[in-house]
C-alpha cells in the first residue's frame, strides 16, 4: 500500500478548505466544482480520493496545468471537466450540478459591483439546492483604516495589490438575497496588517 506525506496527500489545499473537509462536509461521492481553479492546489486531495472533479479557470495555461494534475493522480477523469472559461461569461457546464463549490481567492479579483455579482453568480448557479458554497476572498474587515478607496468598490491594499473588498454587512446582504444560509460564522484573517481575507460559507437553500 503506497504511503504519501502529508504534502503529497493534500498538497497546498487552504488550511480553511481542510476544516471543511475535516468536519465531513466534503464527502466521497460529491461533484466538486473549483470555480477559478488556478493551477488546481486544493485538488490534489480529492483527485487522489477518487472526488468527480470539475473546474474552469480564465487562464488556459492554470487549466492545463490541471489537466496534467488530474492526469497524474485521477487518470478515469475526462480531461472535458476542466475547462477554459470565465466565470461571469455563459458556462459550458450544466446548472445545479455539484455538491461542492470551491471559489478561493478568485471573487476579489472583480473590477466593480457587477462584475463581482456576475462571477458570483456563474459560479452560485453550478451549485445543486442543499449544496456548500466555499469562498475566501478579501475583505476590508479589520483593515477598514489601513486602504485607500480607488472606486467601485476596490481599494490598494498596504501590500500594494489592488482587490475588490467585501465587508461583512455586503457578505450578509448578499447570503440573503442567494437564499442561502451561513454555514459558519464570517471568519477573517488579518495578514500582518497587509491584507484580509475572509472565509464564507454557504449553503444553498433546498
Amino acid at each position: 500500500m503506497a504511503t504519501f506525506s502529508l504534502q503529497e496527500q493534500f498538497g497546498n489545499v487552504d488550511i480553511y478548505l481542510f476544516d471543511q473537509l475535516l468536519r465531513g462536509r466534503i464527502a466521497p461521492g460529491m461533484k466538486i466544482f473549483d470555480a477559478g481553479c488556478g493551477a488546481g492546489r486544493n485538488l490534489v486531495y480529492l483527485l487522489r480520493e477518487g472526488y468527480e472533479v470539475f473546474a474552469a479557470d480564465r487562464d488556459p495555461f492554470a487549466v492545463e496545468s490541471v489537466r496534467q494534475l488530474a492526469a497524474t493522480l485521477a487518470p478515469g477523469l475526462p480531461a472535458d471537466n476542466f475547462r477554459h472559461e470565465s466565470l461571469e461569461a455563459p458556462s459550458s457546464f450544466p446548472a445545479a450540478f455539484a455538491d461542492v463549490v470551491i471559489g478561493n481567492a478568485v471573487l476579489h479579483f472583480a473590477t466593480d459591483d457587477h462584475h463581482f455579482l456576475a462571477m458570483l453568480r456563474g459560479a452560485w448557479r453550478a451549485l445543486k439546492p442543499g449544496g456548500l458554497f466555499f469562498c475566501r476572498l478579501a475583505s476590508s474587515i479589520g483593515m477598514e483604516h489601513r486602504i485607500q478607496p480607488l472606486g467601485d468598490r476596490r481599494f490598494l491594499l498596504p501590500d500594494g495589490s489592488a482587490r475588490y473588498l467585501v465587508d461583512e454587512g455586503l457578505l450578509l446582504r448578499i447570503t440573503a438575497d442567494l437564499g442561502g444560509a451561513l454555514l459558519d460564522p464570517l471568519k477573517t484573517t488579518v495578514v500582518q496588517n497587509q491584507r484580509a481575507m475572509t472565509t464564507w460559507v454557504v449553503r444553498k437553500a433546498l
